[in-house]
């Protein structure tokens, strides 16, 4: 999508970090101990779904959105049950959407984190730009309240684990809500992430877009935007001795082989950037470091 973030935020919601050790006491500090994050490779880009991205950039029609909506999670369901181990609950849409997020379907979810660090190795794993860590304030978005049509006054959003809700508060993209959800059961990569969602009520606004119409958006949404150039290298080194990698955040074979890119970058005897000896370099030489 084209929108910027610099289209709905204010001053003072953009933070420029150009330490590791400012990122480091910032998230660690008070204010953002209940915070959720999430981490971008590009700072520009904003806080779109998945399923946004997809009915924008090939235009489908507006007006077909919520039956086509309706219509993949309708077809995953049916079809899913042959390769599961458990079978959610027919009508339990947010774990459904969990389920199809997971594997790599387009979705209206938004993963977060509650671990900025976590969140910091997805900004800038891949980052060759300044990148962004994003943190949102679960407590602040799950009290406020919206006006929906069929309600004659303002309520906090409905649970879209119900079907009924879902359809009924979701899918009709008339109302600019954010809330967070996560689904009951959660899955080995979910936990392993410390993930959670944001659950948007509209499509065609980032999730940036309806909180700056909240009454302090301030209070519910930050932008750190990460100076790669400065902050990668110790800041990716510091994320492996906390053992935050691909193997660990996505368990299984598929993570294992992702996280083989960084090993490029690292080694426990030399410096593989300027070929610098560490102390005691001689114990790290062997074909296991």
């Amino acid at each position: 999508m084209a929108t910027q973030t610099s289209d709905y935020l204010t001053r003072n919601q953009i933070r420029v970090i150009e330490t590791w050790s400012d990122f480091q006491r910032l998230v660690t500090g008070p204010k953002y101990r209940r915070w959720a994050f999430r981490g971008q490779s590009k700072s520009e880009w904003s806080l779109n779904s998945s399923l946004s991205r997809y009915f924008i950039d090939y235009k489908i029609h507006q007006k077909s959105w919520p039956h086509q909506e309706d219509r993949i999670i309708r077809i995953f369901r049916r079809k899913a049950q042959l390769f599961l181990e458990h079978v959610p609950d027919q009508d339990d849409t947010l774990q459904w959407l969990a389920l199809i997020q997971h594997h790599g379907g387009v979705t209206r979810l938004l993963d977060f984190t509650w671990s900025p660090f976590v969140a910091a190795f997805f900004a800038l794993e891949k980052a060759k730009t300044d990148c962004a860590v994003w943190a949102v304030n679960m407590a602040v978005l799950r009290n406020i309240e919206y006006v929906f049509p069929s309600e004659k006054s303002q309520k906090k959003v409905p649970h879209p684990g119900n079907l009924a809700n879902f359809k009924n508060f979701f899918m009709g993209n008339a109302v600019p809500f954010v809330t967070p959800e996560e689904p009951y059961q959660m899955s080995q990569r979910q936990i392993a992430q410390s993930g959670t969602f944001l659950v948007p009520g509209v499509l065609d606004t980032p999730i940036e877009g309806i909180i700056s119409q909240t009454r302090e958006p301030h209070k519910a949404l930050v932008k750190f935007v990460l100076k790669t150039d400065k902050i990668r290298e110790k800041a990716m080194e510091s994320l492996y001795y906390m053992n935050i990698t691909n193997a660990t955040l996505f368990p299984g074979l598929d993570g294992l082989a992702r996280s083989l890119a960084y090993e490029l970058e690292f080694h426990w005897a030399f410096n593989p950037k300027t070929m610098e000896e560490y102390p005691d370099h001689r114990y790290f030489q062997t074909e296991g470091s």
